[in-house]
């Protein structure tokens, strides 16, 4: 009765103190499910080497595939869950806790198997053919012994969100947490110990995933849980699966985009890195580097998205519910202070990056080796200066296509979400970089988030406008 007292607590208590419960642990959560991939290069670049950094940026795409159809399902059965809780509607909550479930084991086998059957020919796409024959091996070495464990990733972070959304923030970080430091003791121990390289750091991440799985599940077992697995539940409802994928398509479709995205970044690096007048490297060779660059500058990046998406998943199931009690007072309240904290979050990490990237660099290449890795850590340092120019307002462009999605608007998020990617950045990386090299792979970025900011500012104003309509015609 306690946890009911704390998810129906949603629809009276004060916003501010809300927003912070939900959205702390998940922060502390989504940073440290990044920190979890900026460890894995960490340990690999000092342990491995430059080169093995960009055979992980290669495997980028093929992660975003895998990540897409976890958060599709994840994502969408919380949202879906937090809008039922709100209606008063246990047995439908319970329901799309058990066809989640179901899909996410279906989708994962499915991904495991093709992508392991077909896994050179991906790869050799997701470099565009150019990748050196040894960055190529450390792609192949690494996602063989991740996709193994795609199973049991999907099936833990898609339960994940949903222990978050009905009613447990803290007991989801400290899930995610357990992940983090298993990885953090078994990276070091398989890189260093036991000599097993790359290969070390993907088996330390399914072992650690695969322990955070076990303990997830079990909560849903549990009796004390307010949402748990009911046999009854277990009965396949295309239904209720059709309304998880249409609210998931937007961060599914986002993930996707990324995979694209970060594939024309890899083929566009590989062809023209080292071509342009300001680029930092010019040398034969210098498309590895320029790849290797482009991973450690998106390993940081990702690191300040995750935080923003945390701060989205704090509001998430504040917006869900409040919307489902049709609240939309304290929707828009809830709307315009997460806004508020994601910009802030988003202007600290422009002023480190701008700061000191090198420093930041270097955490990920050890200098030491000289050659290459110098090289690396100076392309990385150019790489995150220009890539965050615009993340200031980047922060109101996530919340923004995260607040779409949570309302139930599937098609609006999605639209926000892919214009930044499919619609201005892909063409900007197919002209730019023909002109200005590496460099010109780096202003893309900007120059799309500049656009996709104006677009989503557009659309908010007008779902604003709806909803203070609705919240007029509940007063009359």
């Amino acid at each position: 009765m306690a946890k009911q007292a704390n998810t129906l607590s949603l629809g009276t208590d004060n916003i501010g103190s809300l927003l912070w419960r939900y959205a702390a642990p998940a922060i502390i959560a989504m940073a440290s499910n990044s920190i979890y991939h900026i460890i894995d290069s960490i340990f690999v670049g000092h342990g491995v080497g430059g080169a093995a950094i960009a055979g992980m940026a290669i495997t980028m795409p093929i992660m975003n595939i895998a990540a897409a159809f976890g958060a599709m399902v994840g994502v969408g059965a919380a949202a879906r869950m937090s809008i039922r809780l709100g209606e008063g509607n246990m047995q439908a909550a319970e329901k799309t806790l058990a066809n989640a479930v179901m899909l996410n084991f279906g989708l994962g086998l499915v991904l495991m198997v093709t992508m392991l059957t077909f896994l050179d020919p991906i790869l050799h796409l997701f470099s565009g053919g150019k990748a050196s024959a040894e960055t190529l091996g450390y792609a192949r070495d690494f996602m063989k012994i991740i996709l193994l464990g795609n199973m049991t990733q999907h099936m833990y972070l898609g339960l994940n969100e949903q222990i978050r959304a009905s009613g447990y923030p803290q007991k989801s970080m400290r899930i995610i947490l357990t992940a983090v430091a298993m990885n953090l003791i078994l990276n070091p121990l398989f890189i260093f110990k036991f000599g097993l390289g790359i290969k070390g750091s993907a088996l330390a991440t399914v072992i650690s995933q695969a322990i955070s799985f076990i303990i997830t599940f079990s909560h849903f077992c549990s009796r004390s849980s307010f949402v748990r697995f009911r046999r009854a539940a277990f009965v396949f409802d295309w239904k209720i699966v059709k309304a998880i994928i249409s609210i998931g398509l937007a961060p599914f479709m986002v993930n996707i985009c990324a995979s694209m995205v970060a594939a024309f970044v890899n083929t566009a690096l590989l062809k023209y890195g080292g071509t342009g007048a300001h680029d930092i490297v010019k040398m034969a060779g210098s498309a590895d580097i320029y790849v290797g660059a482009y991973g450690i500058a998106n390993r940081v990046v990702m690191l300040l998205i995750m935080v923003i998406q945390g701060l989205n998943q704090g509001m998430q199931p504040i917006v869900g519910f409040n919307y489902g009690a049709k609240q939309y007072d304290r929707v828009r309240k809830a709307l315009f202070m997460t806004i508020g904290c994601g910009m802030t979050i988003a202007t600290i990490g422009f002023l480190c990056c701008q700061l000191f990237p090198e420093s930041i660099a270097q955490l990920f290449v050890d200098a030491g080796k000289g050659g290459d890795e110098i090289l690396m850590i100076s392309a990385a340092a150019q790489a995150m200066r220009i890539i965050v120019i615009m993340f200031p307002l980047v922060g109101f462009q996530i919340v923004a296509a995260a607040f779409f999605q949570y309302i139930g608007h599937a098609k609006l998020a999605i639209f926000v979400s892919m214009t930044r990617q499919m619609l201005f950045l892909l063409p900007l990386l197919w002209i730019i970089p023909r002109y200005l090299g590496a460099t010109g792979v780096w202003m893309s970025m900007p120059i799309a988030d500049c656009a996709s900011i104006t677009l989503a500012a557009i659309l908010l104003y007008r779902e604003l406008k709806k909803l203070r309509a609705k919240q007029m015609l509940l007063r009359q």
